[in-house]
């Protein structure tokens, strides 16, 4: 079982709470404060290529995709 399927798991033990918080305490992957994979981007998940500039918060390939949606101008 990896990180991934931590919260699928979680759904099938809502009807049982004693179970449920035994599994959250020894599965449930710990918050990350420092590193690569703390920041992630909001559209597709992905860790690399992160802009984190003016509180965006998106991978370089989404930002592409909306930067002239949110107003920016590409230059030649």
């Amino acid at each position: 079982m990896g990180a991934s399927n931590w919260k699928k798991i979680t759904k099938q033990l809502k009807n049982k709470p004693a179970k449920l918080q035994r599994f959250l305490k020894h599965n449930k992957p710990k918050e990350r404060t420092t590193g690569k994979a703390r920041m992630r981007c909001e559209r597709t998940d992905q860790f690399g290529g992160h802009i984190k500039s003016y509180g965006l918060n998106y991978c370089r390939q989404a930002f592409r995709e909306i930067a002239e949606e949110i107003g920016f101008k590409k230059y030649n």
